[in-house]
């Protein structure tokens, strides 16, 4: 039987955090075996905040080492960069033209980015959820794996979708789900427990990024901010603090949060803290030591990227095929 395809994608604008690891690229590795698999770094959705050219290509490459790194086999998946398949613009183009101008406005993502960009807002903030439409609707993808607040991005998509294909026929577009992990899908900052983890994030000890050295991680987590009183339970409002620690370890472990709170009883902030970071630095560390072997060898990443976007340039081209014919394009 043909698998149902799975897509997802990192933008490459700094290293990715613990937040990535856990709330993505870990289980990238493991539905790569179940799902016909589509993995990529969004170059092109991260020009829409200016990026340093020369920072931007290294840490394109960089994202494509972190995926091998992790587990994703380019033999099982296939990996590239956005911008190696002109058929995501060419389509985004498309479904702009079919997008509304209050569904785009009421992105909250939109709202977010826009607020903090001040008074020249680039068009590519607007339209960026149009250009993920294309990058999902292109592969005729069945499971997106997404963060929280990715959700409402995939909403958008199965609405354009929808819409396209009740105007040129209900083959058109498969329509993706979102896939959330009930546990890690969202990982917390460690000095804000009630916002996500960010790679942006101006406070350093905030957040853990795949190329932290171990005694960063072990002072990051020391430094975390827990909740009042000395109890440990996991409890997301009333202790967001503990229960993210509580989240990681589980993610990380496979543990239950009921199991791993068992086994802290009698025991203080600290023991939770130290365990913690211990069982991250025992997860990121052969991450890290992967991406500087990858890294150190261009020319394997770039025959590895040459050959993920060939495959994906010809599934592409079906899709963008079709779509041209529906809506009355002349063959080229």
């Amino acid at each position: 039987m043909t698998k149902s395809v799975m897509l997802s994608a990192i933008q490459p604008t700094n290293v990715p955090t613990l937040g990535t690891y856990i709330g993505a690229l870990k289980n990238w590795v493991k539905l790569q075996d179940q799902y016909d698999c589509i993995f990529f770094a969004v170059d092109l959705h991260s020009i829409t905040v200016r990026q340093d050219p020369v920072k931007l290509r290294e840490l394109t490459y960089h994202a494509i080492a972190t995926y091998l790194a992790c587990g994703i086999d380019p033999e099982k998946s296939t990996l590239f960069i956005q911008s190696h398949v002109p058929q995501h613009a060419e389509l985004a183009w498309v479904l702009t033209c079919y997008a509304y101008m209050g569904e785009l406005n009421r992105m909250t993502q939109f709202k977010d980015k826009s607020a903090k960009q001040g008074a020249n807002i680039p068009a590519g903030l607007f339209t960026y959820p149009v250009l993920m439409a294309a990058d999902i609707l292109l592969y005729q993808t069945k499971l997106v794996p997404v963060g929280g607040d990715q959700k409402q991005h995939v909403e958008l998509t199965r609405d354009l979708a929808e819409r396209m294909n009740s105007l040129y026929g209900g083959d058109l577009f498969t329509m993706p789900e979102p896939y959330i992990p009930k546990i890690g899908g969202r990982v917390m900052s460690l000095q804000n427990p009630t916002a996500k983890m960010s790679k942006s994030d101006t406070d350093a000890s905030a957040t853990v990024y795949l190329d932290d050295s171990d005694d960063s991680i072990r002072k990051k987590f020391k430094r975390a901010v827990t909740d009042s009183g000395t109890e440990i339970a996991y409890d997301e409002t009333q202790k967001p603090g503990v229960s993210n620690l509580i989240a990681i370890q589980s993610a990380l472990t496979g543990q239950t949060p009921e199991q791993i709170v068992a086994s802290y009883v009698g025991k203080q902030y600290g023991h939770l803290k130290v365990e913690t970071a211990e069982i991250v630095v025992q997860a990121i560390s052969p991450i890290r030591t992967q991406v500087e072997h990858r890294m150190k060898d261009r020319a394997e990443l770039e025959k590895i990227l040459r050959r993920g976007a060939e495959r994906a340039q010809a599934q592409a081209e079906k899709t963008l095929k079709k779509v041209y014919d529906r809506i009355g394009f002349a063959p080229r």
